[in-house]
């Protein structure tokens, strides 16, 4: 795994954050470095995607990246249950391939080129998996997508939404995004580097309240929503689409 040293060192006009080769060859030391409890949550979506994933139907992790929550999944799913990861990073999904191929995966799976921006392909699932992906399409797109993903889910399915948020609170939005960064810094970030990812996410990343995001779900396909993991700046949601 490479060490992520993307923004280690001055850059005169900072472009905007991309999913290229260079951010995939080091994603996953970025994410278990700069997520909090990234592998906790990893395990928790484990847990929850089991228990709702049927034989029969597909699992979708949208905005795979490289292919590790497909690889977490693998073992502790039933049988009968197909597995498909899409990205619109064909970087990144040619990095998902090389370590499903090696890891020897046991269920069936599809990798697929896919821009959440334009459209997204969900059919026959008993889950779909957002984990940071959704803070990356824009807003004005992001009520088509609950849409076309509610449609996909099957009656007593679910989507499993971890995204970071906003506090509505100014003073704890400040406080929280301290913490975030001190957090970073202990994962051994230099202030530097800290700076600088967050001028490149500026304008590719924007987080909506924790209550816009459950009301996007709701009003768009979806029958309950609950927290079930919160960090400061980080949520995940558990969305159950019920039967009609």
């Amino acid at each position: 795994m490479g060490k992520d040293k993307i923004f280690a060192t001055p850059q005169g006009t900072v472009a905007d954050f991309s999913f290229d080769a260079k951010t995939a060859s080091v994603f996953d030391d970025m994410l278990v470095r700069s997520v909090p409890f990234y592998l906790e949550v990893q395990r928790m979506m484990s847990e929850l995607t089991r228990d709702f994933a049927v034989p029969g139907t597909n699992v979708y992790d949208l905005g795979c990246s490289t292919g590790t929550t497909l690889i977490q999944l693998d073992p502790i799913l039933p049988e009968g249950v197909r597995l498909v990861g899409c990205d619109y990073s064909e970087e990144m999904l040619k990095k998902a391939e090389e370590k499903l191929t090696s890891h020897g995966m046991r269920h069936e799976y599809h990798l697929e080129c896919m821009d959440f921006n334009k459209e997204v392909r969900v059919e026959n699932a008993s889950v779909a998996i957002m984990n940071l992906t959704l803070q990356f399409v824009r807003p004005l797109n992001r009520e088509r997508l609950i849409q076309s993903i509610a449609r996909g889910v099957n009656e007593n399915g679910c989507l499993i939404l971890i995204e970071k948020v906003l506090s509505r609170d100014s003073l704890l939005n400040r406080f929280f995004i301290k913490y975030y960064y001190d957090f970073k810094e202990a994962s051994g970030y230099s202030k530097l580097e800290i700076s600088q990812k967050r001028e490149a996410l500026e304008n590719v990343l924007i987080p909506y309240r924790v209550q816009e995001n459950e009301d996007l779900v709701l009003q768009n396909g979806f029958s309950e929503c609950e927290i079930f993991f919160k960090w400061y700046n980080f949520c995940g949601y558990i969305i159950r689409k019920g039967a009609k």
